[in-house]
């Protein structure tokens, strides 16, 4: 602890605007706790509800046991999918078993999967834009039969990408977490070598995603230091470090909470950038400020690049 009797040095903090949950988080939260008020604990989570520790354990506390597949679930409790989506096989297999479950999908998540399911049905071959290994993309690519979706992560996947014989054409879809900017670099690569290749209707990277971005690029040039609050695994977190970056600031952290902070570069940064993925709560935020108060003289200022005001209705299971 620093000494109180010693006076504080100035800092100035900048506080991103919108920051922290989105609606889909909001929404795939409510969904575990009116499972829990419903048919009371255990209920049973498929895969990280959201991607944020502090969230899992607030769930986990009321109940929740989070799984990683159906099979780690028992046939009597009831079973909740993760924000991410799914693959068609998940709620095919709890159907056959005859269990209770409570699908959270983002809808926008629910949006990639549906016009994907158009597009495969048009004969195109659909290019999803994202990355190897994440729920979402396991989730999006598992709507389709094998070989109807091509994942692409880089431009230069994009110039190598060969399509494959009898294709009807090519669509793309995006994982809805995405950098903006390095998705759109994607895009136009595709574009110049596929002109006809059908784009989504409406701007895939969720509305939540684009925001926090934005809000990053407002306060970046101002800032030594931007720390990004949560979790390590998720990705729209890690796209606002890398948007910190290109966008001017100083440096970029990732950080779970308070105690993951490295004071002397606060400190040395002079300007702090604040803000919070869109699984991280705004407790944690509020912890972050509170920390820096108790070392420093602080110069709070928000900086909003817009309101949200998106609510996503609750399943008919929960409502």
């Amino acid at each position: 602890m620093p000494d109180s009797a010693a006076p504080k040095p100035d800092l100035t903090m900048l506080l991103a605007a919108p920051r922290g949950f989105c609606a889909g988080v909001d929404r795939a939260i409510q969904i575990v706790e009116r499972a829990l008020q419903k048919w009371g604990a255990p209920v049973y989570v498929r895969h990280e509800i959201v991607h944020n520790r502090h969230v899992v354990s607030r769930l986990e506390s009321m109940g929740a046991v989070f799984v990683d597949e159906l099979d780690d679930a028992p046939e009597d409790r009831p079973v909740v999918f993760s924000a991410h989506g799914v693959p068609k096989w998940v709620p095919e297999t709890a159907r056959s078993r005859n269990m209770i479950y409570v699908d959270a999908t983002c809808p926008l998540v629910s949006k990639v999967h549906v016009e994907s399911g158009r597009h495969h049905k048009a004969g195109r071959h659909i290019l999803l834009i994202g990355h190897a290994g994440h729920p979402e993309v396991i989730g999006t690519m598992g709507q389709l039969p094998d070989g109807a979706m091509t994942l692409i992560e880089t431009v230069a996947d994009a110039e190598t990408f060969t399509p494959p014989e009898g294709a009807g054409g090519l669509a793309i879809a995006t994982q809805t977490t995405l950098s903006v900017d390095d998705t759109a670099e994607i895009v136009a690569a595709l574009r110049a070598r596929f002109p006809d290749i059908a784009e989504p209707h409406k701007e895939d990277i969720c509305y939540a995603t684009t925001n926090r971005q934005a809000a990053v690029k407002a306060m970046a040039p101002r800032c030594g230091l931007v720390l990004v609050i949560g979790a390590q695994n998720s990705s729209n977190s890690r796209r606002l470090v890398e948007v910190a970056k290109n966008a001017g600031a100083g440096d970029a952290l990732l950080i779970e909470s308070a105690a993951d902070i490295d004071w002397a570069r606060v400190a040395a940064a002079g300007t702090v950038g604040l803000t919070a993925g869109a699984s991280a709560p705004e407790v944690l935020t509020d912890g972050v400020i509170a920390a820096a108060r108790e070392r420093f003289a602080l110069s709070l200022e928000e900086l909003r690049v817009t309101r949200e005001d998106v609510e996503f209705k609750l399943p008919r299971a929960v409502a």
